[in-house]
């Protein structure tokens, strides 16, 4: 209700709507799956605003509908590449009764004249500078159709995401960075083209209070390589151990080989690192400029993670153009014999701007634009080179299913012996998301 709120006058709240989209497609394929944490951009982004000029409302489609029905002065998306057309329909909707729409976001970022076409201000780049700044002038009834990111954004002084406008989720609410960026260049990530050079460090005092607000026990770090700087990182768990608190990162295997940083992170509260292992081919793994994955030590390094207690999630992607129909059953077997404890499985993903999709463009083996095809979990967006694009989707489905069966669970589970109870959980967690999903190829 807006009784309060004039929509049309100065000087009074404006009413702001926050989106994190996710359509049903993908909703359905997450849905069951006990560790997804939010989102954090929405909610970062709500800290900037001031409350004295607007009212905020934040709806994540994960578990949330989008109110359609209501006012709103303006309604900010953040748009992801296989969410695009999604978030173009959430537009059109609001646009249609004249709510102005702002978008930003990766594939803002990286198509700004297509994302121009279906919003009235677009946000490019990194957002800590120009999202204040479209605020202001928004407020003001001044504001540019572009905001464009021009220097590279400090971390310095972050606001505190807004958690307390997430709608339950209070195990999954979690969610902080301490960095930016990767200091790797793999040919099928978009990092470097959404974000600003270099890699950057948020200072540990800030990241340290910012994780003492949180209620919840459990949760992650959203870097994109937490191990990116290792002597921050070291000084980072030094303090991180005195909070008693329990948590996950994404990490590169190759600064996994040295103990001390295993010791700290286990000593921090570490359950499991995320860890992008890709494949267990070295040619698949040059074949996108990931060298610094060594298969041959594979299996030293996740000992030595497992006998830290910490849980591997390895990130596996299947499609490279040195993948055959064999690969399937060769990285099962490989998962089990390791001890894997999870596995975030995704079909090779040509994202706009990467040199993978800049190659597969020029070789016209480009299925489709259709972004919906490019979510790399329940379509296949290009022609494999030593399969078709059915074999290698029936072939990710299967790996998925006998990797999350029971005797695979349990085969790993016994390697492993690493965090049992919630490596379960996780396990049947996924296992159970299996059976909602649907083969959309």
């Amino acid at each position: 209700m807006l009784h309060s709120i004039d929509i049309g006058g100065m000087g009074m709240k404006k009413k702001i709507l926050l989106i994190t989209p996710e359509n049903e497609e993908i909703n359905r394929f997450r849905k069951n799956q006990f560790n997804n944490f939010i989102q954090i951009t929405m909610p970062y982004l709500a800290a900037f605003i001031d409350e004295n000029k607007y009212e905020i409302t934040l709806v994540d489609e994960y578990n949330q509908r989008v109110p359609f029905e209501e006012k709103f002065h303006l309604v900010a998306i953040t748009v992801n590449t296989s969410n695009a057309a999604h978030c173009y329909d959430i537009s059109k909707k609001f646009r249609d009764k004249n709510i102005k729409v702002v978008m930003g976001g990766p594939h803002a970022t990286l198509l700004q004249e297509e994302v121009k076409k279906h919003c009235d201000y677009i946000m490019v780049g990194e957002g800590e500078i120009i999202w204040p700044e479209f605020l202001e002038d928004f407020y003001e009834d001044k504001a540019k159709p572009e905001y464009i990111c021009e220097e590279v954004p400090d971390l310095k002084n972050m606001p505190i995401a807004r958690r307390d406008l997430i709608h339950k989720r209070y195990f999954t609410k979690g969610a902080v960075i301490s960095s930016r960026g990767c200091p790797y260049n793999c040919s099928y990530c978009n990092l470097k083209q959404i974000y600003c050079e270099p890699f950057r460090t948020r200072p540990i005092k800030e990241v340290i209070s910012e994780i003492k607000t949180m209620k919840s026990k459990f949760f992650v770090f959203w870097d994109d390589n937490f191990f990116g700087d290792i002597n921050f990182v070291k000084e980072l768990l030094l303090e991180l151990k005195k909070l008693n608190k329990k948590w996950a990162a994404q990490v590169t295997l190759e600064r996994c080989k040295d103990d001390e940083l295993l010791k700290l992170a286990k000593e921090a509260g570490c359950v499991y690192f995320f860890v992008g292992i890709e494949s267990f081919s070295q040619d698949s793994l040059g074949s996108v400029n990931k060298g610094i994955n060594d298969v041959d030590k594979y299996k030293s390094i996740i000992d030595k993670i497992h006998n830290n207690g910490i849980c591997v999630q390895a990130g596996i992607i299947f499609g490279f153009d040195t993948d055959k129909k064999d690969v399937f059953k060769k990285t099962l077997d490989a998962c089990n014999e390791l001890g894997i404890d999870g596995a975030t499985v995704s079909i090779l993903t040509p994202l706009p701007k990467t040199p993978v999709y800049s190659k597969l463009k020029e070789e016209k083996r480009l299925i489709t634009e259709d972004w919906s095809y490019y979510n790399g979990k329940t379509r296949v967006a290009f022609i494999p080179k030593n399969m078709s694009a059915e074999e290698l989707f029936e072939g990710y489905m299967w790996f998925r299913r006998e990797f999350y069966s029971l005797k695979s669970i349990y085969k790993r589970i016994r390697k492993s012996k690493t965090n049992i109870l919630y490596n379960l959980i996780v396990n049947l967690g996924y296992k159970i998301s299996l059976n909602g999903t649907k083969n959309d190829f």
